[in-house]
């Protein structure tokens, strides 16, 4: 069977500061600027989930884009989507919130719903320039 890519595309905002608590605040305004700001400050960020495999002879999907949907809207949106991720998520309370960084975070939650044979690619717009692309480990 042919090999295909699928990609669903979501949204969330969500505030969060650059930081390293082991550094100063000298430090840390140094090496992030403004994204180590004390109060925060939010993105609008653009999601594209892509799974790759095999087209399924009998119903012609690689994976149901209803399904990858929903995953996304509970996995993700639901719990990313206006929140400040360094309060409120509970990975990045220990885990500095960079693009890098939560990439790396939605691709392990979504990698535990959507079936192992089946590859994951995570792309992170975190501006309409500056974005990340995990594909796992």
């Amino acid at each position: 069977m042919p090999i295909v890519t699928v990609h669903r595309k979501a949204h969330f905002n969500a505030a969060h500061r650059l930081y390293n608590g082991e550094w100063s605040d000298e430090r840390n305004a140094t090496v992030f600027g403004k994204c180590s700001n004390p109060h925060y400050h939010g993105h609008n960020y653009e999601l594209i989930v892509a799974v790759k495999g095999e087209v399924n002879p009998e119903t012609g999907f690689v994976m149901d884009m209803k399904i990858l949907k929903d995953i996304i809207e509970v996995e993700i949106e639901e719990k990313f989507d206006h929140k400040n991720l360094n309060e409120e998520v509970e990975e990045f309370k220990v885990l500095n919130p960079t693009a890098e960084n939560i990439a790396v975070v939605i691709w392990q939650k979504l990698r535990k719903k959507i079936e192992i044979n089946l590859d994951l690619i995570v792309t992170l717009y975190e501006t309409p320039r500056n974005f990340v692309v995990y594909k796992g480990d």
